[in-house]
Parts: C-alpha cells; sequence; structure tokens
C-alpha cells in the first residue's frame, strides 16, 4: 500500500504564514512545488474562505474552516518575487472584505495558466539567503478515520510523553 507520510507536510495556518512573514516584509516570496520555484512574477489571482461540513467515510460527521490561496505562476514584465509584505496585504485587503480565519486549514492552488490546477499544503516559511521559502507540497486525499486510528496508535507507542507511565527515557 502506498501511504503518503502526512508528518513531511504538516498543514500551517493562514495566521502563522502572516506572523512569520511579517518579520520581514521586504524580504522575497517564493513557493516551490513540483521541484522548482514560481515565477517572480507570479499572481496572487484569488483568496477564498469556507466552511465546510461532511461526513467521512466512517460515518463520522466532520466539520473546518479553509483558505484557499490561488497563484497563477507566471512570468511577467520582468518583475521579481512579490515582497513578504505585499503578499500579506493583498490578504488583508481580502479580509476587509470575507471573514478569513487565522486559525483556518490552508490550501493553495496553483497553475500556470495551461496546467490544470492543484491543491497544494503549505509547510512553515523559511529566511534563507534574504527570502522567504515556502513548500508547498501535493495535497492526497486521506481516510480520516484511519488517520485517526494512526495518531492514536503513534501516541499509544510515544513512551516519553506526557501521560506515559513507562520510564524509558532515562
Amino acid at each position: 500500500m502506498n501511504v503518503i507520510d502526512k508528518s513531511l507536510s504538516e498543514d500551517i495556518t493562514l495566521g502563522h504564514l502572516l506572523d512569520v512573514l511579517a518579520t520581514v516584509p521586504n524580504a522575497p516570496l517564493i513557493f516551490q512545488y513540483d521541484g522548482h520555484s514560481v515565477k517572480p512574477g507570479y499572481h496572487v489571482t484569488e483568496v477564498k474562505a469556507g466552511q465546510f461540513s461532511a461526513l467521512d467515510c466512517g460515518a463520522n460527521p466532520e466539520a473546518w474552516s479553509e483558505i484557499f490561496v490561488q497563484l497563477w505562476d507566471i512570468d511577467e514584465d520582468g518583475r521579481t518575487h512579490m515582497p513578504a509584505g505585499k503578499f500579506s496585504a493583498i490578504i488583508r485587503k481580502v479580509s476587509d472584505h470575507v471573514r478569513l480565519e487565522s486559525s483556518a486549514k490552508l490550501t493553495f492552488e496553483v497553475s500556470d495558466g495551461e496546467r490544470p490546477m492543484a491543491l497544494y499544503c503549505a509547510g512553515s516559511p523559511r529566511l534563507r539567503d534574504g527570502s522567504f521559502e515556502v513548500e508547498l507540497a501535493p495535497r492526497p486525499s486521506s481516510c480520516k478515520p484511519r488517520d485517526r486510528w494512526l495518531a492514536e496508535e503513534k501516541a499509544k507507542s510515544a513512551c516519553c510523553g506526557p501521560s506515559s507511565s513507562q520510564n524509558c527515557c532515562a
């Protein structure tokens, strides 16, 4: 069975992304996906917020908030990568009109205008050589009951956790 290790691509929230970007607002913001960086002329073409209610494959009700940031990966007019502060200003402008929860799950939709749009989750931004880099990983589908079970099993096997009665950390 092919299973994607989600620990390699933990979701970040919009609030976390904006908090980190605020530390160096003039730093170029470079998203990386599918083994390459977005082109310097990329656009944030849409930001949307959704409230979702669903029933998973185990008949468990699910509810969550999610924010989608759409990136158009083009090179235009000899521009440079967007500064972190400009990206944050775009998000603030959207939040003037659309309720954006800072704790919402964050999904990026990326296309170059020719290939179909693909969904990505974002890793935490890292400042490298004066630029913020945000790694986007493909957002896989999953079975939520199985994911919960795996998390419970992982917690049970963790001997050094706060609720552990085992003394294996000595």
